[in-house]
């Protein structure tokens, strides 16, 4: 008889974000728990499954590691020409990227706006969350 309920680890792995992101979105009701025996967070596999559809993972074809992303809500937009800053609140992170303008259109970004700063070496890309 396969496992209905995960680790919060396992769970992390399968949905691509780390253990702390899932603590998170427990804390504020976006994944629902709960505790076992021992104490420990269990997560329904209906629960993976459920977020394993969702926007917060990687696009088709391409693989990131969930300590490269960063959830939050964008705080601010400041556009000059060509480019702008975005800051994004990721938690205890404050995160700014530089990005087009046209970017900025695209994803619909402006102040409350949920979004996910994405770094990789000295780059950090924005995808907006639904």
């Amino acid at each position: 008889m396969p496992k209905r309920d995960l680790s919060l680890g396992e769970a992390a792995r399968a949905i691509g974000v780390s253990a702390d992101t899932l603590r998170r979105w427990d804390r504020a009701g976006k994944l629902r728990t709960h505790r076992d025996a021992a104490n420990r967070r269990r997560v329904p596999r209906r629960e993976v499954e459920r977020l394993a559809r969702g926007p917060q993972r990687a696009p088709a074809g391409g693989a990131l590691s969930a300590r490269n992303r960063f959830p939050g809500v964008v705080r601010s937009v400041e556009g000059d020409g060509v480019m702008a800053l975005v800051e994004i609140e990721a938690g205890p992170h404050r995160i700014i990227a530089a990005v087009t303008r046209d970017a900025v259109r695209e994803l619909g970004l402006a102040p409350g706006v949920p979004a996910t700063a994405m770094v990789k070496a000295t780059s950090v890309m924005v995808e907006r969350e639904a």
